[in-house]
């Protein structure tokens, strides 16, 4: 064989000269027959050749052999290490050219041979850019989509397959597929040919490509590809049929008005059928289909509109299945319904009527469940969903009552920075305004002791800011001074101290105002921790510092005047010189900020 290709090879370059198509077509028969018995070596030996850019001369419209030239380039594409080669020998401007041709077969080929070389190859999809080639084949797919004989949809899955491979994780070239107006064709693709299974995988794959894109989700949004992919859904019966469609859901899902599309279009019920079927399943892909599923639920319930669609004044059929989710023995459906629930649980009025219908009982039996040895994601999703229903107001005396804290620090002893976050973000939810409460867990030692430690926790920001505001909130909500006493026991002071100079505004004011709070009803205890922690040298700082909010420079000067009852603080406020400072607040624009400014420094002149 490899003698007659090489002779095959030599009167080929002969013939390609004389154009004599009769004999020209044997050459090519032979070529092609020999890419079918082994197309690596054959491709190496084309290559080899120089025969490439003889291949750029015969890529014709009026030649009958076009179609074939372009069937082996089609072949040799195959192989990765030909695509650039074929860049080289010229051949993207021909075959571009070729894709104005009439002739359906010529048209296939030519799609196969540039959706090969555009394959993975930054060099194919550049010359193919360049060319113009994505216009020209969005132009025939919109033109070709209506026509369902089988060589149209033949034609039309190669396309798709090309612009595919032209795109595929390249932004620049999905944003200008998405220019031009790719999207609404491939939806309509997908609505008109969904019994072919070729062309409608096609679509999948091209919707999954593009999805990922923000720019995207806009267009997808004016089509009805939530109900072509509802539809399509509904249909497909093997697991990775349906795997296939989930993977363009889960993108288009991340966008609130499909996800509202989808929720219309019966998605959930299809959801909720598939949990039902698997829950039991212990087969790896049923678990897997069981957790996508229900992922996408959760996914769902972000939308505000979707989300009250669902809850229907917490009537709904959806509601009360996810409900019945949280007792499962299934981790996945317990994490899920958590999840559902803290999503449910983002406007009062669900809060509300979820805490009067039992919903925090279920979720104390859920973490119940997961404190020895617990799933920490479930855990995480219990507490996320505790802490949103505490929000409202009314919700909060109704949790204390019903034993939220004492479930909540059953988890004080997790090493798990997610799970002491949300810990600690639900129990300063619970106590907001809640006097007793704040004084009760202000008093515990054992919380105290462990917030402290957290106030440290430098490689977890989040836990260090919950813990410093938690430590605040016990002082401003309590106004205990048991409860000061316990933190300055403990070593919070200086934890508070350095949260006033947080750059969070909302921050630094609850440190400043617990902090008053300290130097009103328990100056004595704190004073050593309060000087050694320099709090006089940074309130200096924060009211000569023109950046510090309105709020900040008054609540620093309440401070002041709270701190001149201590002797050795007096004294580093004389020293410091804040007259100077506070004289210049006297005409601060804020009006609060400049009364304060005159009464502080009548007290400092009357104290100096």
């Amino acid at each position: 064989m490899a003698d007659n290709l090489s002779d095959t090879l030599k009167k080929l370059k002969i013939t390609a000269a004389d154009r004599t198509d009769d004999s020209l077509e044997g050459c090519l028969d032979c070529l092609l027959q020999a890419l079918t018995q082994n197309n690596m070596e054959t491709s190496e030996k084309i290559q080899g050749s120089g025969i490439l850019q003889v291949f750029a001369s015969l890529l014709i419209p009026q030649s009958s052999c076009t179609a074939k030239v372009a069937n082996i380039i089609a072949e040799i594409a195959k192989n990765e290490f030909m695509r650039i080669p074929c860049v080289d020998a010229g051949l993207i401007s021909p075959l571009v050219q070729l894709l104005n041709s009439k002739d359906q077969e010529v048209l296939l080929q030519t799609g196969r041979a540039l959706g090969n070389i555009c394959y993975d190859s930054h060099e194919g999809r550049s010359a193919v850019d360049q060319a113009g080639g994505a216009q020209i084949v969005v132009d025939h797919l919109r033109s070709l989509c209506s026509k369902t004989d089988p060589a149209s949809e033949k034609l039309l899955t190669v396309f798709c397959g090309m612009l595919m491979n032209y795109s595929n994780e390249n932004d620049s070239l999905q944003a200008q597929l998405i220019n031009m107006g790719v999207i609404p064709t491939l939806v309509k693709l997908l609505g008109i040919h969904c019994q072919n299974a070729a062309l409608t995988e096609m679509c999948l794959v091209a919707f999954g490509n593009l999805a990922e894109l923000e720019s995207s989700k806009e267009q997808f949004a004016s089509t009805n590809i939530a109900e072509e992919l509802v539809k399509l859904f509904k249909k497909q019966i093997e697991h990775d049929k349906r795997e296939m469609v989930f993977e363009v859901l889960a993108p288009l899902a991340e966008n609130d008005a499909i996800k509202l599309q989808l929720v219309e279009s019966g998605l959930v019920e299809c959801l909720l059928e598939i949990v039902q079927q698997k829950v039991d399943s212990d087969k790896e892909e049923d678990i897997a289909e069981l957790k996508t599923a229900s992922d996408l639920m959760v996914l769902l319930l972000l939308g505000d509109e979707s989300m009250q669609r669902l809850f229907e004044g917490g009537k709904g059929s959806v509601f009360q299945r996810v409900l019945s989710w949280i007792p499962s023995n299934n981790h996945q459906l317990q994490l899920a319904g958590a999840l559902a629930i803290a999503n449910f649980a983002r406007n009062d009025g669900n809060c509300i009527h979820m805490v009067d219908n039992g919903i925090v009982e279920k979720l104390m039996d859920l973490l119940d469940r997961h404190v020895e040895d617990g799933n920490v994601t479930v855990q995480h999703a219990a507490l996320s969903a505790l802490r949103n229903l505490a929000i409202p107001v009314v919700n909060k005396a109704k949790m204390l009552s019903a034993g939220v804290t004492e479930a909540v620090l059953k988890f004080l002893k997790s090493e798990m920075p997610p799970v002491q976050f949300k810990l600690l973000g639900t129990l300063r939810m619970l106590i907001d305004a809640q006097a007793e409460a704040a004084e009760q867990l202000g008093k515990n030692v054992k919380l105290v002791e462990r917030l402290v430690e957290w106030c440290e926790a430098k490689d977890h920001a989040g836990v260090m800011g919950e813990s410093n505001r938690l430590l605040s909130a016990l002082i401003r909500h309590s106004k205990s001074k048991d409860v000061i006493k316990t933190i300055v026991q403990s070593g919070g002071i200086k934890h508070l101290v350095t949260m006033a100079t947080s750059e969070h505004v909302i921050m630094q004011n609850e440190a400043l105002v617990a902090l008053a709070l300290i130097a009103a009803l328990e100056l004595g205890t704190a004073e050593k921790d309060l000087e050694s922690a320099q709090l006089v040298q940074i309130l200096h700082r924060l009211l000569a510092d023109e950046r510090s909010a309105p709020e900040i420079k008054y609540n620093s000067m309440v401070l002041i005047c709270a701190l001149m009852g201590s002797e050795p603080l007096h004294k580093e406020v004389q020293d410091l010189a804040f007259l100077d400072v506070v004289s210049k607040l006297r005409s601060h624009e804020n009006k609060s900020v400049a009364q304060q400014a005159s009464l502080t420094e009548q007290r400092l002149a009357v104290e100096s």
